[in-house]
This record gives C-alpha cells, sequence and structure tokens, in this order.
C-alpha cells in the first residue's frame, strides 16, 4: 500500500467505515492529460451508517469533506460508490 493510499484511509476512518475498499487506477489513465500532473486515479467503496437517509450528492459531500486537500493536491479522479449498511 503506497503513503497515499494509507492516508485516504487514514482520513475516511473518520466516516466509521463498515467496508472501505480503495483500489488505484493511475495505471489505466497512463498518458491521460490528470495524470502527467502526478494526480492519482481511485475507485472507493465505502459502507457506512453515515449515509443513511443521505442522498448520493450528500455522500460525496462527506467524502471529499474527510479527503480535504487531498483532493485538491493528490487525487485527480476518484470514483465513489457510497452506501449504508444493508444497501449492497
Amino acid at each position: 500500500m503506497s503513503a497515499l493510499e494509507a492516508t485516504i484511509r487514514s482520513r475516511l476512518a473518520a466516516l466509521a467505515p463498515e467496508r472501505l475498499e480503495l483500489e488505484d487506477e493511475s495505471a489505466l489513465h497512463a498518458g491521460h492529460a490528470g495524470a502527467q500532473g502526478g494526480g492519482k486515479h481511485f475507485r472507493l467503496t465505502l459502507v457506512s451508517e453515515r449515509f443513511r437517509g443521505k442522498s448520493t450528492l450528500a455522500r460525496h459531500r462527506l467524502v471529499y469533506e474527510a479527503l480535504g486537500p487531498l483532493m485538491e493536491r493528490d487525487i485527480h479522479a476518484l470514483a465513489i460508490r457510497a452506501y449504508a449498511p444493508g444497501e449492497t
């Protein structure tokens, strides 16, 4: 696991996930303009009670809030699947 992946997991712990799957898809985007700047591409699946009763947009906002400045400098793209327990 890279240092960035460990940092992402650490920051997402604030959402008390029951399940957290993080996949680095950066290699799939080699040559892409965003990849040239050093930003990484990730796919995230997160199951948390904090998402219960919230819209998809609200769930994504919680993830972005938890990641904070990582979204501005270290992560170029993040595909998010955010569920409440029992939804998957």
